[in-house]
């Protein structure tokens, strides 16, 4: 992904360095019904016209998702913290929205998007399980899924599992490396993600992953 993104463009990656260190500097998610602490999060909201890469950042606003889909944590407007401004309109991040709006571009040319990202950080120091779709395995309600692994420290686990409609398995994946990509279009599979565990149980573990959906939009 890296090969790809550096031959669209020289300066794809510029900022590819500070924009990961900033998972390290997010605020725990306030909204897990579950009680758990395990969590850090960080919400934006961007959009693009129809048939276009041209996208645009757009007045931060809360996170909404039905219960149909969260039925952990939906059915409220959760107001998470935004993005830090400059790796929000950075180099990084501009290209991986770009790659979205051009792959699925593609497969749904008539619409334009609503694009929401979402920063995670799922860390466990031995006291809490690390789920990173505490929710289990679900939907996100959208159209297309972009997720890129960030990052991982003395961790295992954290294995991604692609279900059918009928929600049997179909595929098994772990993202690993920084920038790992999966698209998954929303509309047609169930996804879900195994907890992480700590390689040494002495230190804690952390999984950092940057999730960009697009929705269409009237």
């Amino acid at each position: 992904m890296k090969e790809i993104l550096l031959r669209r463009s020289g300066t794809a990656l510029d900022d590819l360095e500070p924009f990961r260190e900033s998972w390290s500097r997010m605020p725990l998610d306030g909204y897990m019904a579950d009680g758990g602490r395990y969590r850090r999060r960080r919400h934006a909201t961007l959009s693009a016209p129809r048939a276009s890469s041209a996208h645009r950042v757009e007045p931060h606003q809360p996170h909404y998702q039905g219960l149909d889909y969260n039925n952990l944590n939906g059915g409220v407007a959760r107001h998470y913290e935004p993005f830090e401004e400059q790796f929000l309109r950075g180099r990084t991040m501009d290209s991986l929205v770009t790659l979205g709006c051009d792959v699925f571009g593609r497969l749904a040319p008539y619409s334009a998007w609503h694009i929401e990202a979402h920063q995670f950080r799922i860390e466990i120091d031995g006291e809490e399980v690390g789920l990173p779709t505490p929710e289990g395995v679900h939907r996100d309600g959208v159209t297309f899924v972009l997720m890129a692994m960030i990052g991982r420290s003395n961790a295992i686990g954290g294995e991604s599992t692609v279900y059918n409609l009928e929600k049997e398995p179909v595929e098994k994946f772990s993202l690993t490396d920084t920038l790992d990509v999966a698209l998954v279009n929303d509309e047609r599979v169930y996804h879900g993600v195994s907890p992480i565990e700590q390689v040494d149980p002495s230190a804690p573990a952390s999984r950092d992953v940057l999730v960009i959906t697009y929705r269409h939009k009237p």
